[in-house]
């Protein structure tokens, strides 16, 4: 039964895909009491009714991190 949904690759991304966003969720608020989020270079308009925010910083840091991270696991 197991061998139908885990034999497709694109299965397989997709479950592991939803996993990850699972455990961002979860670990989202210790991320944040972490700083994530706010990082200097990071920007926040704030208008009377809008919100626009773009994490460039923090973006910059979890792409280093996964990087490091994969690289790590494919040595």
């Amino acid at each position: 039964m197991f061998d139908f949904f885990f034999g497709n690759p694109v299965s397989r991304i997709l479950i592991t895909a939803g996993l990850l966003l699972i455990v961002a969720g979860v670990l989202w608020p210790l991320l944040q009491w972490l700083g994530f989020g706010r990082l200097p270079g990071d920007i926040v308009i704030e208008r009377d009714n809008m919100r626009l925010y773009i994490p460039i910083v923090t973006s910059l840091v979890v792409s280093g991190l996964l990087t490091l991270v994969l690289w790590l696991i494919n040595r």
